[in-house]
């Protein structure tokens, strides 16, 4: 077997991408999109209908609190999801605006919107997770959301307290990140050469994963920002992982045996008191990592947006 197919037989795989060529050559379980990859796929001609279709929907829909822009960029991120739902048996997970991620009513706000967007299409909620970065309010959010029966994807999440925070939530899913938090150590410290013993990106989401099962919370770990296939499968055994298409492609090429890593251990250790906010804000801080790489994580998705609305606007204007 491929290490791919290996992988598959102990780990749940998903795809990091919005290219339906990359989820039909290696048949992901789920997808995950953002800002970023909408972005690009809507930069292929391929996959331009689709814009001009969310343009129409926007154009047909009433509704006073939103911009026409913003109407038409929510509309292509569901339209986008719900193809690549068409072509996967799990579910896509579709974010919500990064300028929302300090907001909690506006975020509830608009993750209720997606998800009524894609019941109208005839997509089930049970098909959708709402992507929401890992700040306070974006956990709160989830809270929420989680009552609500609307499933959520936390994102940007590099520290031990966002992860806590968010299996106190009771939020679905989370998606801790490995290659950025690896791409800080090696800018702060010079050294390029950490070993995967030694990285720091997989030793905290093997911490996290360690720590749900030995407490039995149900929220799923689902490994992110990869860097390499060695730091792929020293998480082998992880609840999911989401992978690029250029690293499923190593994957698949190689035939090279491997060992589970992560094993669940079910405990019946004492659940800790709920964190605070107070105590959650302070363990940020204390994190330089953490701090630097969510705020820069939430810059660029924001980015990508603004990228992606002056592309709408410019399509709308030609109506």
């Amino acid at each position: 077997m491929s290490q791919l197919e290996q992988l598959k037989s102990m780990t749940t795989v998903v795809a990091d991408t919005g290219d339906f060529s990359a989820i039909s050559a290696f048949k992901p379980e789920d997808t995950t999109t953002n800002p970023s990859l909408i972005l690009k796929a809507v930069s292929n001609e391929r996959f331009r209908p689709l814009l001009q279709e969310a343009i129409e929907m926007a154009n047909q829909e009433s509704n006073e609190s939103l911009s026409l822009v913003e109407s038409a960029c929510d509309y292509l991120s569901v339209l986008i999801g719900k193809k690549l739902i068409e072509q996967i048996p799990g579910r896509n997970s579709t974010e919500v605006n990064a300028r929302l991620s300090f907001d909690r009513d506006a975020t509830i706000t608009k993750a209720k919107r997606i998800i009524e967007l894609y019941e109208n299409l005839g997509v089930s909620r049970d098909r959708v997770l709402i992507k929401i970065a890992s700040t306070w309010e974006g956990i709160q959010a989830a809270r929420q959301l989680e009552k609500d029966n609307i499933q959520c994807n936390l994102t940007l999440l590099f520290n031990f307290a966002q992860a806590r925070a968010c299996a106190e939530a009771g939020v679905f899913l989370i998606s801790p990140f490995v290659g950025r938090i690896l791409d800080w150590y090696k800018a702060k410290t010079g050294r390029d050469n950490l070993s995967i013993k030694d990285d720091p990106g997989v030793a905290s989401v093997t911490r996290i994963y360690n720590y749900y099962k030995e407490l039995n919370y149900s929220t799923i770990v689902m490994g992110a920002s990869f860097r390499s296939k060695e730091q792929v499968l020293a998480l082998a055994g992880c609840d999911k992982l989401t992978i690029a298409p250029t690293l499923l492609d190593e994957l698949a090429k190689s035939r090279e045996s491997f060992e589970i890593r992560l094993v669940a251990k079910l405990g019946d250790e004492i659940r800790p008191e709920p964190m605070t906010e107070q105590e959650f804000r302070w363990q940020m801080v204390e994190d330089a990592m953490a701090t630097e790489k969510l705020a820069e994580g939430i810059r660029a998705f924001a980015a990508d947006q603004k990228q992606l609305e002056s592309l709408m606007a410019e399509e709308l204007a030609k109506h």
